[in-house]
């Protein structure tokens, strides 16, 4: 018997028969950075919804500082996966070019529009939307292209950057994350818009576990009013399809956080929040983004944690949350134990001879909190842990020698 999907949250919108589906009927792939060259999921993926052997797809390398590089890297990879991968010459960095009249040359334009999908390289995203739209904020003819070929089935890849520019707000010219907890975040410096093509309504960030970018989605999120965020990890990949079905691929998975039963007080100098809800989606699962229900992926439909298991004994911590997968760790630790919270700490320098502002970041089990781990391999998938963040002090020098 199939297994019911888990419901995130219950809905508090119309039901998903009453919403009307996206205008495009195409599929994004959504890569957090870092791709293998060997990772055949995510490449094969993107050949396959472009249309697979042979399918015709567009590469971006508009982000890069290389555009020739990256280029060259991308095709050589989608050729090698069954593509027959070409350079769209639409690049800020291109030697020789102007990029200006080159995005809105109408032949290019209608090569772009005839393929089965397009790849957005990495590098810097602003570099991205300065090539793509006009001064006046209009579309140039190739994304108009771009946005032609989505609407009509065909799919829009894009890695690092290229995820970055995937929702309609991005990441613009961020500082550090500390900086950004203790400073604030403010619009047209370090976030900026991006071209949206997942909608409206979901903020997505990439490079996310190896860089613990959860803690400056969240800022990020409230300060534009985003109830929803997807994060994905490094070699990895969200699949959207035109039904708003959420598939992770790849190396690992990524984060979803809902912040719609969030508080925020403002009126205090350092960010703090109440109340965000945070899940980790590893690869196999899948998210449906209109009903929030969630499906675990094969190897762990017959693992759910029941409540009471208790795996694990003892305090679940982290000294550094924001360090390499330190908050899926945690997360993962706090589900399959005896406990009923962990904290993770977030500092700076711990040299430095001044106090500074840190962050306590407490993870809460509730009573929707659900885990589930693989049958084959210990990998978990934790859904609807409830996260609270404040500022603390923290005593400098951290310690001294004996």
């Amino acid at each position: 018997m199939a297994q019911e999907p888990d419901i995130l949250k219950p809905p508090t919108e119309a039901p998903a028969a009453e919403k009307p589906l996206p205008a495009a009927k195409g599929s994004l792939v959504i890569i957090g950075g870092g791709l293998r060259g060997d990772n055949a999921d995510v490449w094969q993926k993107i050949v396959n919804l472009a249309g697979g052997k042979g399918a015709r797809i567009a590469v971006f390398p508009a982000a890069s500082g290389t555009p020739e590089r990256a280029a060259e890297i991308i095709i050589g990879y989608l050729k090698k996966y069954g593509a027959d991968a070409f350079a769209v010459p639409v690049a800020v960095r291109l030697a020789g070019s102007d990029y200006r009249k080159a995005a809105d040359d109408a032949a290019l334009a209608e090569k772009i529009r005839k393929s089965g999908g397009v790849y957005f390289a990495g590098g810097d995203q602003s570099r991205i939307t300065k090539a793509l739209v006009r001064e006046d904020g209009t579309r140039t003819a190739a994304l108009e292209a771009v946005w032609d070929l989505y609407r009509r089935g065909g799919v829009v890849a894009g890695t690092s950057a290229g995820a970055a520019i995937m929702s309609s707000t991005m990441f613009h010219n961020p500082r550090a994350i500390l900086p950004m907890l203790r400073n604030g975040i403010t619009d047209g410096q370090e976030i900026a818009p991006g071209l949206g093509f997942i909608g409206d309504d979901v903020f997505v960030d990439q490079h996310l576990l190896v860089r613990g970018r959860f803690a400056r989605m969240i800022p990020a999120m409230l300060t534009k009013n985003y109830k929803l965020g997807l994060g994905i990890d490094e070699d990895s990949a969200l699949v959207i399809n035109a039904q708003r079905e959420v598939e992770v691929i790849g190396y690992s998975g990524g984060l979803l956080i809902d912040t719609s039963q969030a508080v925020w007080d403002k009126s205090r100098p350092d960010f703090n929040v109440s109340n965000v809800r945070i899940s980790y989606l590893d690869r196999g699962d899948r998210f449906n983004i209109i009903t929030q229900s969630f499906t675990p992926a094969p190897d762990k439909a017959g693992g759910r944690i029941e409540a009471g298991r208790t795996a694990l004994r003892g305090p679940v911590y982290s000294n550094d949350i924001l360090g390499n997968y330190a908050v899926v760790q945690l997360m993962e630790r706090l589900i399959d134990s005896d406990q009923e919270e962990a904290i993770g700490v977030a500092s700076g320098n711990p040299r430095s001879t001044t106090p500074e502002v840190g962050f306590e970041f407490r993870f809460s089990k509730t009573p929707e909190s659900v885990g589930y781990i693989s049958g084959i391999a210990e990998a978990y998938s934790v859904l609807n842990i409830r996260l609270d963040i404040r500022p603390i002090d923290i005593p400098r020098p951290l310690y001294k020698y004996r």
